[in-house]
């Protein structure tokens, strides 16, 4: 059976040429970047390459770049770097659980917190950042992209208001990592970002590593503590291989967005998005009027359990998440969708389909073709539906 993924927010599959760029670091330049031999020096370089490159991508000083394990531990890093008790953090109901419970956790170490609620189309709106800000607020952390609905948030406003108010701003760019242009220029859309997180698995790299971009002047307390690796910011032996994956898929993911990669993504997202709810009735697509990154579409199915329908696609070579994948098996509807004022029985109902640049024309075909049928099924079992059905006749 082919198996068609559409989960890539959850974690993309590692590129060949992405596996072959790393290869060489677990058999043959196996040394610590840290050593003065050759061996060492070699591995050293081709970290340096790498740097190089995600600094390119983002516009900014290579010492900017601070390689870490992955999105939850920039995320933390970027939070628990710079709060101390009595200082004020804002952040909003719908980010990831990385920051989410990090911002739980400084609340009870003397941190105030603020939870911004966002729209009905997911959006964080500028006036209630402005609102939250206090003379203690140090910093701001809002994601760029959302993890479930895909939704970009206004960064641009929202960083130039905290930094208007005195306070630095960190966005979790995970999901915006090779779908939207990251530059934190001066002369950029992000210029008013100070932190910024990316994770590996989410642009074709491997699992275990991730950045987190540090503009200059920000002082960063280290939440691991050792040797002076990444400029005293994150102790501990480099993971080499994952650092030269990372830049690598950086490299490919540029190249990709500079075409017209993007704007042929977005139209099978469309596509796929159209024919849903053109096959099926008591459907509909969360924050479907917001601006989007290209591949992700989050679709309620009104008396439908999502995780039969997950598991009825996956038995059909289908792969979907009911939302994100860091809560998979949760029995609690989505946080993103409730924030939004879902009600629970539609957040349970929701499918989240993130297609990838890997993702055919054929493969949206055959959803199309499965996914109306699995559904009718499913609402033949459903006492809701076969009511509201007898209520219409």
């Amino acid at each position: 059976m082919h198996r068609i993924y559409l989960d890539a927010n959850a974690t993309t599959p590692l590129l060949p040429e992405v596996f072959e760029a790393m290869r060489p670091f677990y058999l043959e330049h196996y040394g610590n970047a840290s050593s003065i031999h050759q061996q060492g020096q070699h591995a050293r370089a081709a970290v340096d390459h790498a740097r190089e490159a995600v600094a390119r991508m983002l516009h900014c000083r290579p010492a900017e770049v601070v390689f870490t394990s992955g999105g939850t531990e920039s995320d933390n890093l970027a939070i628990f770097g710079v709060l101390s008790p009595g200082d004020h953090l804002v952040t909003s109901s719908i980010e990831h659980h990385a920051v989410l419970h990090a911002a739980h956790s400084l609340e009870s170490r003397g941190v105030e917190v603020t939870f911004l609620p966002v729209t009905a189309e997911g959006i964080v709106e500028p006036a209630e950042l402005l609102a939250a800000l206090k003379p203690n607020t140090k910093l701001v952390s809002i994601m760029y992209a959302n993890n479930e609905t895909g939704v970009i948030q206004p960064i641009d406003a929202l960083a130039g208001i905290a930094h208007a108010g005195g306070a630095l701003f960190h966005t979790d760019a995970v999901q915006a990592g090779g779908k939207l242009s990251l530059d934190v220029s001066a002369h950029g859309l992000l210029k008013d970002v100070d932190m910024l997180t990316l994770s590996g698995h989410k642009i074709f790299a491997p699992k275990g590593i991730g950045i987190l971009y540090v503009r200059r002047n920000v002082r960063l307390s280290p939440m691991f503590h050792g040797g002076s690796h990444e400029r005293q910011r994150r102790a501990g032996t480099e993971n080499v291989p994952g650092i030269v994956a990372f830049g690598k898929a950086v490299e490919i993911g540029t190249e990709w967005l500079k075409g017209d990669g993007p704007t042929k993504l977005a139209a099978r997202r469309d596509r796929l998005e159209k024919g849903i709810l053109a096959a099926v009735d008591e459907t509909g697509v969360n924050s479907g009027a917001s601006s989007r990154v290209a591949n992700t579409t989050s679709i309620y199915f009104d008396h439908v359990e999502a995780e039969a329908l997950l598991i009825a696609l996956d038995l059909k070579g289908i792969s979907v998440s009911g939302g994100s994948a860091c809560q998979s098996g949760a029995s609690e509807p989505s946080h993103v969708l409730t924030a939004m004022g879902l009600s629970p029985a539609r957040a349970r109902a929701t499918i989240r389909f993130s297609l990838s640049k890997l993702t055919t024309e054929a493969e949206v075909d055959d959803v199309l073709r499965i996914l109306p049928e699995a559904v009718a099924h499913l609402r033949t079992l459903s006492p809701t539906y076969q009511a509201a059905k007898a209520t219409t006749v």
